[in-house]
């Protein structure tokens, strides 16, 4: 059979899949897996495909692209649908309803069943967390074998805590159901700090009880920090306007400005001049426009277009614990200065973190020992990134970072091994409980799971 080629979301991972389907039905999800002479292994199924390490890559096996988007229940604290839901439009129907998720996590189109198996992230309100399949309470999949499986908090509870990590290793989710809250007004405004101020005031903030996300800026020792606290009592109507304004900075503008100056611009220093003057017009935008006492949870999630363009990006993940965060943001402000004196390279774009709570929900949680801080470079790609990214991982590694193998890239064994050890070996046996054949393990996890 002749290799395909396909691309994640962003277009910088390629699978070369002997064959690609579409799932339509769980029958056709089931036929897939019972006939491996016509659909080879390895088998792994696709939404959006966002991931920026390569959990879906399928080389010489079988893609699925799931098409089971459906909406099929909204209860008075759930949410049942189909896996390729996706989050922005689950968020409007449950809006519609006067509901909302816990986790309005920024990509729209993350689908219910990469969330209910895979890492996310989002700054964590006080007393809940930050990963949206925390919330998830029950799943049904398509075991390797094609028979059928459900599992839930309320039945098998540590099995959904392997489910949570699973990245469809067990089986090809079909449906998910989520525990869903009342749609609350929530307040948000935006400071900026010189990093030293940030790490000064932070003890004091976190006692503020905020949800806090962070953008940084690592040439100009600034970080912006997102303040959100849900605000019950809000009067009149809401901001319909504050984050439509965020969101199409963040997710067009912005990146389609890193991408057409690091195309246009050759001489670094007007480059990246142009890029900082955007930075800090980004930062007043924040701090003047992107507050307010009353806007909606759901209006922070960015709808992003099927088929990415110019205005693409891309980003990496690493999670410290809260102790150890000052020390390492700091060494990676100088970490990132030292490498465009070294390399002369920096990203086009800038870099974000958040506050995360400490959630044992899932058994490969980045913040299973405690709440984490993370460091996230965000790239449109521009030539050096992968090097960028391999001595970024390095740096984080000997820090004690936390990746997580779906938004981590150029992740190796040894990177997954020092922080999350035994866990995997505990993935790995109910990995082949479930599918003994390998059939849906690809090469990536294959390294990993090593």
């Amino acid at each position: 059979m002749a290799t395909l080629t396909v691309t994640n979301w962003f277009g910088d991972l390629v699978s070369h899949p002997n064959v690609v389907v579409d799932a339509n039905s769980v029958d056709e999800i089931v036929a897939i897996l019972k006939d491996p002479s016509t659909y080879p292994s390895p088998v792994r199924a696709v939404g959006s495909n966002h991931s920026t390490a390569p959990c879906g890559v399928a080389d010489g096996g079988t893609l699925i692209r799931m098409k089971m988007n459906k909406i099929l229940d909204i209860g008075q604290s759930t949410l049942t649908v189909e896996a390729d839901a996706v989050h922005l439009d689950m968020a409007k129907a449950l809006e519609a309803k006067n509901l909302q998720f816990f986790v309005n996590t920024e990509i729209g189109s993350l689908s219910a069943g990469s969330a209910a198996c895979a890492g996310t992230k989002d700054a964590s309100f006080p007393g809940e967390y930050g990963q949206v399949g925390s919330y998830i309470t029950a799943v049904k999949m398509v075991l390797p074998s094609g028979d059928l499986l459900e599992v839930s908090d309320a039945t098998q509870p540590d099995l959904m805590q392997l489910v949570r990590s699973s990245y469809g290793l067990f089986g090809i989710i079909y449906e998910v159901t989520y525990s869903v809250r009342p749609l609350t007004p929530m307040h948000v405004h935006h400071t900026t700090y010189s990093l030293a101020d940030f790490l000064s005031a932070l003890p004091d903030l976190k006692a503020l009880d905020y949800s806090m996300m962070y953008y940084m800026f690592p040439f100009e020792d600034k970080i912006t920090v997102e303040f959100r606290k849900y605000n019950p009592g809000a009067k009149g109507e809401p901001n319909r306007v504050a984050w439509p304004v965020r969101n199409h900075t963040w997710g067009t503008s912005g990146p389609k400005l890193g991408h057409d100056v690091e195309q246009n611009v050759s001489i670094p220093s007007i480059r990246y001049g142009i890029i900082d003057a955007f930075n800090a017009a980004w930062r007043l935008q924040l701090e003047k426009i992107v507050t307010s006492d009353y806007t909606l949870p759901c209006d922070q999630i960015i709808q992003y277009p099927p088929v990415s363009n110019d205005s693409r990006y891309t980003f990496s993940f690493f999670a410290f614990a809260e102790e150890q965060f000052p020390a390492a943001v700091t060494d990676f402000f100088q970490f990132c200065k030292d490498y465009y004196s070294r390399k002369g390279y920096r990203s086009n774009l800038l870099y974000v973190g958040y506050c995360i709570a400490q959630d044992q929900r899932a058994l490969l949680s980045y913040s299973w020992n405690g709440n984490v801080m993370t460091i996230d470079p965000v790239s449109t790609a521009n030539p050096g990134w992968e090097d960028y990214l391999d001595a970024y991982n390095q740096f984080c590694s000997v820090r004690n970072g936390i990746p997580v193998l779906n938004q981590t890239p150029r992740l190796n064994a040894g990177l997954v091994q020092k922080p999350y050890g035994d866990k995997l070996r505990v993935l790995d046996a109910t990995r082949r409980k479930y599918d003994p054949g390998d059939r849906l393990l690809n090469a990536y996890f294959r390294e990993i799971l090593s």
